[in-house]
C-alpha cells in the first residue's frame, strides 16, 4: 500500500465514523487518528534515516578517498626515503625490522 492509498483509507475511514453512534464514534475516530500520527511521524523518520545513510555513504566515499591517497603518498615518500638513503640501507631487510612489514602492507597481506 503507498502513500496516496493509505490517506485515502484513513479519510474514507473518517468520514464512515461519522454515522456511528457517539461513544464508539470517539474512539475509533481518536484511533484512526493516532494512526494518522503515527503515519506521519514514521515516514519523516524514514526519510531523516534515508538522509543519514547518504551521509554515510558520503562520508565513507571521502574516507577511501583518503586512505588511498595517503597510502599512495606513504608509498611515495618510502621511495623517496629508498633513494636519498641510496646502497646504504639495503641490509635492512635482511634484519627484519619492523617497519618493513607496514612497508608490505595491504589487502593482499591482510592489513589494510
Amino acid at each position: 500500500m503507498n502513500e496516496q492509498d493509505l490517506q485515502a483509507r484513513l479519510s474514507d475511514l473518517m468520514q464512515q465514523l461519522g454515522g456511528l453512534p457517539s461513544p464508539a464514534r470517539e474512539h475509533l475516530q481518536q484511533l484512526a487518528a493516532e494512526t494518522q500520527d503515527r503515519h506521519k511521524r514514521m515516514k519523516k523518520t524514514v526519510a531523516e534515516l534515508q538522509d543519514s545513510l547518504d551521509y554515510l555513504r558520503l562520508s565513507i566515499k571521502y574516507l577511501v578517498f583518503d586512505l588511498e591517497a595517503t597510502r599512495r603518498e606513504n608509498q611515495y615518500l618510502r621511495k623517496l626515503l629508498d633513494s636519498r638513503a641510496g646502497g646504504g640501507d639495503r641490509g635492512r631487510h635482511d634484519r627484519g625490522h619492523a617497519d618493513d612489514t607496514a612497508e608490505d602492507s595491504g589487502p593482499e597481506h591482510g592489513r589494510d
